[in-house]
């Protein structure tokens, strides 16, 4: 879905925690995520920390979007 999204000339992030998958699949921006059922958090930590990290992923992305790519390009996440 993502490559046809891209192919209409509307850049697309895909948020996913198989990156080798997404790769596969033609996603030309790609942003690691944390787990399959909880993508942008992790219920285990502090609320706090949780937002910290969704935010920070999301801010990732927002760049990727920003980004002019040729190829898969796999999003750098520090937190």
């Amino acid at each position: 879905m993502t490559k046809e999204i891209e192919r209409a000339g509307i850049p697309i992030v895909q948020m996913a925690n198989l990156v080798s998958i997404a790769k596969t699949v033609g996603a030309n921006r790609i942003v690691p995520t944390v787990s399959i059922p909880y993508p942008l958090g992790d219920p285990n930590t502090p609320e706090e920390e949780q937002w910290k990290l969704r935010r920070h992923r999301v801010e990732v992305a927002l760049d990727a979007l920003a980004s002019k790519v040729e190829e898969a390009t796999i999003f750098e996440v520090k937190i």
